[in-house]
């Protein structure tokens, strides 16, 4: 896969994304059904590295993996999808409401260049764990100098 979103923004749309987040969130607190219709969640990360190859390790619990994708380019990963919510008990209150639902999506910008054609992916336990090949630096050559 070629494509991959990629977001550009500046001062005022890190503002505003705030104010959305302050305002979802108290919401959200009054339970799940409250929260905006398209909010967006970031699922937690670890990654790693060897010499050779990257790892990354998506924390997406409640996640089916039909609802989840994966888009790759050399220097850019994005992981998004969607946590359905699961419905409460009938005529059940919420108390608390922490777990996020929703549509979540997450840009990683890979500063080694990557061979697209041998990542791999597997889910399993609520956890999505990527591996991925470091493509070789270009060798330095010296370039003989003709005279004339």
């Amino acid at each position: 896969m070629e494509y991959i979103k990629i977001r550009f923004s500046n001062d005022l749309d890190d503002i505003e994304s705030k104010l959305d987040k302050t305002i979802a969130g108290m919401f959200h607190s009054m339970g799940p059904s409250f929260s905006f219709a398209r909010t967006t969640w970031k699922p937690q990360l670890d990654i790693y590295e060897t010499a050779e190859k990257i790892f990354i390790v998506a924390e997406l619990a409640g996640v089916q993996k039909d609802d989840l994708e994966l888009e790759i380019n050399p220097r850019a990963m994005r992981i998004f999808g969607k946590r359905i919510a699961c419905a409460p008990e009938k005529n059940g209150r919420y108390r608390l409401a922490e777990i996020q639902y929703g549509y979540f999506e997450r840009i990683l910008y890979i500063r080694t260049p990557i061979n697209t054609e041998t990542v791999t992916a597997r889910y399993k336990n609520g956890f999505l764990h990527v591996e991925m090949e470091k493509m070789p630096y270009p060798t330095k050559q010296k370039v003989h100098i003709n005279m004339e």
